[in-house]
């Protein structure tokens, strides 16, 4: 067998093992974002309170991730699933408020956020160059927007809630291009890391509609 044909294989395989892969970590996405959508439902009359305890709950679930998968996979995407089952019943109010408010404003907000993630998803799966470097400046200015976020609970700012989204939109941009880039530079032998990519890509989208959201309703709720 000569050397083209050779590479020519490993190049087949490469590519196979990459789809592979990129199916298996979407896949998960989609049943995270099915139990998201239960939660939303199930939590939709929560008070406050019980809401922050699910969010807590929630990323408990993805710290124990990182401990789980050295002993069972099975037990890695069984916390998946509870993270986006918690995260949907401590987001569920929000989202409850919205679709009574402004029923329109959700679905604006899903299909802009599914065709967000479906552009810089694939310029970020495409692009061959390191986006580690946007990655870092995205983190520090989500810290930055954090901080802003704070500052607008207590100073009424003329069209803040608005630069928030945007600025938002802007950062998850970059870590949405980012996750992507990933998802396509994880070698297969590496599939312990599908779930954990899959819970970084649902939380570009989670945030992503979240901005939306806002930005539809115009700033709307109280």
């Amino acid at each position: 067998m000569s050397d083209t044909m050779i590479y020519q294989r490993m190049g087949t395989t490469a590519r196979g093992q990459a789809h592979a892969l990129f199916a298996q970590t979407m896949g998960y996405v989609a049943i995270t974002a099915a139990l998201f959508a239960l939660g939303a439902w199930l939590g939709r009359d929560l008070t406050g309170g019980v809401g922050i305890v699910a969010y807590i709950a929630s990323f408990a679930c993805l710290f124990g991730m990182r401990f789980a998968v050295r002993r069972s996979a099975q037990l890695t995407v069984g916390l998946l699933g509870a993270f986006g089952l918690l995260i949907g019943l401590g987001t569920g109010p929000v989202v409850a408020y919205y679709a009574s408010a402004d029923p329109q404003a959700v679905w604006q907000a899903g299909g802009a956020t599914a065709l967000f993630i479906a552009g810089f998803g694939a310029a970020g799966y495409a692009t061959r160059r390191d986006l580690a470097v946007v990655a870092r400046v995205c983190f520090w200015a989500l810290v930055a927007l954090i901080v802003f976020g704070i500052v607008l609970i207590f100073v009424n700012i003329p069209g803040g809630e608005l630069a928030y989204s945007v600025l938002g939109l802007v950062i998850f941009a970059g870590f949405t291009m980012f996750d992507f880039q990933r998802l396509r530079g994880t070698r297969q032998q590496d599939l312990a890391t599908a779930p954990f990519l899959a819970a970084s890509i649902f939380l570009d989208i989670l945030n992503v509609f979240l901005f939306f959201l806002e930005i539809f309703s115009g700033g709307r709720r109280d």
